[in-house]
């Protein structure tokens, strides 16, 4: 996610951090460079004149030329001006009013608006325990209406159905009054999109705001559009009266300038990124959070609310209570600790959160090939026997031919697991010991596809 522009500002942060004092000169060299770097990340222009005037102008006011750290003062003002720009704090969801609560979303043909749709209505369900009624508007897509009714059940709610030969209005009008008797909380109505702006479907979803009064309505923009995404989010913004935007498909995006755009563009706050095709991939926007990610100072609370929302707390405590009474860590634990991790959206997602100098370890990897080892290793020890699992050095050669046989991989790879169970299982002696300092130097080792 914004992999090109946090590597850029990360190099000139820490530049920054090391100047003993600040000059005309090194000032104007900083700002180049961040210039450049928002630039090339595909941020609209006008929004870079004016980041990089107010960050010049704090650069040369008081509070940086009196501080006794001039370069670290520079980056408080960097970040400070990346999270207003984003738009200050987080903007969550306003459903305060009498159900049902009614969020019409728009975009265009493509951004991932339907997967949006479903992706919010888990967010509701799990996160605002609201029972939602999903409704499709879209009558020109083929096939658009099925799609919103596979993923709503996938989201486990409710699906309104409507028929390609309706009117969207007749349609959104049926499933507003459905959504008051069967004492729905909230109604997501999803629209029709195009391959680009034009006049009959802004009116059609203009007509659609005057009809249901929603009270929020959130524009789903493609963060790998660039330029045009800014361009489009222009359109929506002058035709509706917009309180929200979701970001899809930033974690596909390497410059990801949209979202440094967007807020200025249409005045809306981001509320949402979609990240990953899976309907858990959706977080709660955070302007400060992502102007750390920026800057390559990571994003460790969101990394610590992601597990607090995927981790079995019951397994972890059960593992924490084993270690503790001198048992041994065995591959069932290991499978769990993997599944872990798969949950919290695997290697790539956790080391976007970490801090640049932590990701360095991963520099060069792989991410891909290394989750599919992780989901391989899943494979070879589901291939074991409960005995084999719990007691691992019964594991020889021949046991070794039938796992790879088994889980389709060749023997090497069951060796390679094995080893790499052993590590951890020695770096599980040393957290029962204590040693936690050890514990960190070992955990290059162990996870796949790092060095």
């Amino acid at each position: 996610m914004l992999e090109n522009l946090s590597q850029r500002l990360s190099k000139v942060v820490k530049k920054l951090r090391g100047e003993a004092r600040l000059t005309e000169a090194n000032t104007q060299e900083m700002l180049r460079e961040i210039r450049v770097a928002l630039l090339e990340a595909d941020v609209a222009l006008p929004v870079v004149r004016d980041l990089i005037a107010k960050i010049r102008e704090k650069a040369l006011g008081q509070e940086v030329l009196d501080s006794l750290t001039p370069g670290q003062a520079l980056v408080g003002v960097v970040h400070r001006e990346l999270t207003a720009i984003m738009g200050g704090q987080a903007a969550g969801l306003d459903l305060s009013v009498r159900p049902p609560a009614v969020v019409l979303m728009a975009g265009l043909q493509g951004a991932g608006k339907t997967t949006t749709v479903g992706k919010l209505a888990k967010w509701l369900r799990e996160e605002r325990k609201k029972k939602v009624l999903t409704v499709s508007c879209d009558v020109y897509r083929p096939a658009a209406i099925e799609q919103l009714r596979t993923v709503a059940g996938q989201a486990g709610a409710d699906f309104f159905p409507s028929r390609p030969d309706q009117k969207p209005a007749d349609i959104a009008a049926a499933a507003l009054q459905w959504a008051r008797t069967h004492f729905h909380d909230v109604l997501i109505v999803d629209t029709a999109g195009r391959l680009a702006i034009d006049e009959q479907m802004m009116r059609e979803i203009a007509e659609l705001h005057g009809q249901l009064q929603p009270v929020e309505t959130l524009f789903v923009v493609d963060a790998m559009q660039g330029q045009d995404a800014i361009n489009t989010a222009r359109a929506f913004g002058e035709a509706l009266p917009l309180t929200g935007v979701v970001l899809t498909k930033l974690d596909g995006d390497s410059r990801g300038g949209a979202a440094l755009s967007v807020k200025a563009v249409t005045g809306a706050p981001i509320k949402f990124a979609g990240v990953g095709e899976k309907l858990n991939g959706l977080e709660p926007f955070h302007p400060e959070r992502m102007a750390n990610r920026i800057l390559g100072m990571g994003d460790i609370v969101s990394l610590v609310e992601e597990a607090q929302r995927t981790v079995d707390q019951k397994a972890a405590q059960d593992l924490a209570a084993k270690l503790k009474a001198g048992n041994r860590f065995d591959l069932n634990d290991f499978a769990t600790q993997l599944g872990q991790m798969t949950r919290m959206g695997g290697l790539s997602s956790l080391l976007d959160k970490l801090p640049a100098q932590m990701q360095q370890a991963a520099a060069g990897a792989d991410m891909s090939k290394a989750e599919s080892q992780v989901r391989r290793m899943q494979g070879i020890i589901h291939s074991m026997t409960p005995a084999e699992r719990a007691k691992p050095e019964i594991i020889k050669a021949s046991r070794k031919r039938r796992i790879a046989a088994g889980s389709g991989v060749p023997v090497q790879e069951v060796n390679r697991l094995l080893s790499q169970f052993e590590q951890m299982q020695s770096m599980m002696k040393k957290v029962q010991k204590g040693g936690l300092a050890k514990l960190m130097r070992g955990m290059k080792g162990v996870m796949p596809g790092l060095r």
